[in-house]
């Protein structure tokens, strides 16, 4: 693996430096947008929203960046510190972040919404736009729900189960091609051996998680903590007897979940519905 450069003293907020050395590197090279989006093979408007910070790009296109402009490790460096910036995130979250970062293992059970997790860029566009983020900082949010995404990634990606009201899958993005490919990506998850997906169908009925989205962290000491998130906050319990009630609850709904390979099929049919509407 190619050493990495030291980042110097102009370092500051990760997120602009990281644009910052992307300007710096194409004016002394001296190429426009236009052209270095024709040897690279990108769009070169990309590269501008990545330069004026309204977009991180994906590692690919930054390992790309390293290899055109003889820095190896240093652009894809500066990348992994404005992904893994918690400063993108809004304060009410941060605290759950650096728990989740801890978390051997992880519960989930999701009311109305797919978890962040199991989020395409699309939803999270959607989802976040709905909830009244635009421009600049809609794209920076959903830029650092996508760097989430890579905590299921890896040999050592911690375990993950998530039950999901059938209200979720019944509620669609506008965009009937990208809806498409939220179910392709949550049918792609599910195959994965650390992510194990429940649907609770409508007829359940009532339960005790019928309110809000739940979280259920292990953590290395073998405690649980809990966190419950609504459109407008969230917050952690850490309290052993509250968290011990939570952890009931969530028993009693993923008991009356479809099986994995139940909600696997459930997923598909909803897919082959959207695939062979004759409208999209």
């Amino acid at each position: 693996m190619p050493t990495r450069r030291v980042i110097t003293g102009r370092s500051r907020e990760p997120r602009a430096r990281f644009a910052e050395e992307l300007r710096r590197l194409r004016a002394e090279r001296g190429d426009s947008l236009r052209l270095l989006g024709e040897r690279l093979g990108w769009d070169w408007s990309l590269f501008g929203k990545m330069e004026k910070g309204e977009t991180l790009g994906g590692p690919e296109v930054v390992l790309a960046l390293d290899q055109y402009y003889g820095t190896p490790g240093l652009l894809i460096a500066l990348w992994e510190l404005a992904v893994s910036d918690k400063s993108q995130f809004r304060e009410q979250y941060q605290r759950y972040m650096a728990l989740e970062e801890r978390a051997t293992s992880l519960w989930h059970f999701a009311v109305s919404v797919l978890p962040g997790l199991l989020q395409t860029p699309e939803y999270a566009r959607e989802l976040l736009a709905a909830g009244g983020l635009k421009g600049e900082e809609l794209e920076q949010q959903v830029d650092a729900r996508m760097g989430r995404r890579e905590l299921l990634e890896g040999d050592d990606a911690p375990p993950f189960r998530t039950v999901l009201s059938e209200a979720v899958l019944r509620t669609p993005l506008r965009d009937p091609r990208a809806w498409r490919a939220q179910l392709e990506y949550l049918a792609e998850m599910g195959e994965r051996s650390n992510v194990t997906i429940h649907v609770l169908p409508l007829s359940a009925g009532l339960h005790g998680l019928v309110s809000a989205d739940m979280w259920y962290l292990r953590l290395p000491d073998g405690s649980t903590v809990a966190y419950t998130e609504n459109g407008y906050r969230g917050e952690v319990i850490e309290e052993a007897t509250a968290v011990g009630r939570l952890q009931l609850s969530y028993d009693s709904v993923r008991d009356l979940a479809r099986t994995p390979t139940e909600s696997r099929k459930f997923v598909l049919r909803e897919l082959e519905e959207v695939t062979c509407d004759p409208s999209t």
